[in-house]
């Protein structure tokens, strides 16, 4: 017990350092002295040690050698990344999301993630990075259901919510319609969007960016309010009745989904689930086959349509033949009544 207590010491002395010889000095004394740290759960490694000050080769060697740790959480729910950023390490968080883009996304004390960190400060540099490596981590929300935005407003980082909103308008990945628009009236533990906040807030700056976007005006909180209801103050009302905010009194309530499920379905609708339920019922051979005949009727039905039954008279040298030439040969046997 002496003897690991005393590897342990000169781990922390290496860490302290930054030492990359003393690491490996103290791994051929004891090969297992990484793998009995990574064994405690909630615990410092030297992963978070280093990271928080900053001893980049050192964290680099660490992670390569045990990428466990840069994933670990220690006893105040912390990964070495959060550490690096709420330690002003730029660099330190710049080499982790280099070395794996995941990292953006770690979820550490109440699910806050290192993107949500960058938004809650209004660190926009590491904002826009952890957006270009790792696209999908502003669809991530913390314990409160509060998404990246909800964060940049609650904390009134108009410059943060600016690229959120600029990253939702100029993406183009697969889905990003819907995501922008989910994103933008998504709701936290409440039920309030991002309107409700910064209508409450009488944060008039971030309301007017908002109500340029996507955002549900009418949208209604668990409470049964809108934006409107809650607006702060003349201005903010001002700001939103202009652009079109209703009052929850005025805005008719979607049909909730046990509505949804007892009312009546129309023939349509009726029609829909029919052509679904046969999808997904018939096995990917008979679907191919049903693409195949489809598609061969519709070329017989194309190829009719352009060439009538009896055909169309084609030109050659005689005179009989004058006049007829691209008529069809149907009409024929059609007689004409004049009136």
């Amino acid at each position: 017990m002496n003897t690991r207590n005393n590897i342990d010491e000169k781990v922390m002395a290496a860490t302290l350092e930054g030492d990359v010889n003393l690491l490996y000095t103290l791994i051929q004394e004891d090969p297992y002295v990484l793998e009995y740290i990574d064994s405690i759960p909630f615990l410092d490694t030297p992963l978070h040690i280093a990271a928080s000050m900053g001893h980049i080769h050192f964290s680099t060697e660490i992670m390569r050698l045990k990428p466990s740790f840069a994933w670990k959480l220690n006893q105040q729910g912390f990964s070495p990344i959060h550490l690096a950023m709420q330690n002003n390490q730029k660099k330190m968080v710049l080499r982790f999301v280099d070395i794996n883009k995941e990292l953006a996304r770690i979820k550490g004390r109440e699910g806050i993630t290192p993107l949500h960190l960058a938004c809650k400060d209004g660190e926009i540099d590491l904002l826009a990075k952890f957006l270009s490596v790792c696209p999908n981590s502003i669809e991530d929300v913390n314990m409160r259901g509060e998404t990246a935005l909800h964060i940049a407003v609650k904390n009134k980082q108009f410059e943060a919510l600016h690229v959120l909103v600029g990253w939702l308008n100029k993406t183009h990945q697969r889905g990003s319609m819907k995501l922008e628009k989910s994103l933008l009236n998504s709701k936290d533990e409440i039920g309030n969007t991002i309107l409700h906040i910064s209508a409450q807030n009488n944060d008039s700056k971030t309301l007017r960016l908002l109500v340029k976007t996507k955002i549900n005006l009418k949208a209604k909180n668990f409470e049964n309010s809108t934006a409107l209801d809650i607006a702060a103050s003349g201005e903010i009302k001002g700001i939103l009745l202009s652009a079109g905010a209703k009052p929850s009194s005025k805005v008719k309530d979607s049909p909730t989904l046990a509505e949804k499920l007892r009312s009546k379905a129309t023939l349509m609708e009726k029609v829909l689930i029919y052509i679904l339920r046969i999808r997904k019922d018939i096995s990917e051979e008979q679907r191919n086959a049903f693409l195949i005949v489809a598609t061969l009727i519709a070329t017989a039905t194309y190829q009719s349509a352009l060439s009538p039954p009896g055909g169309v008279y084609q030109g050659d040298a005689t005179s009989s033949s004058q006049g007829k030439v691209g008529k069809s040969v149907i009409s024929e046997g059609c007689e004409c009544v004049e009136e």
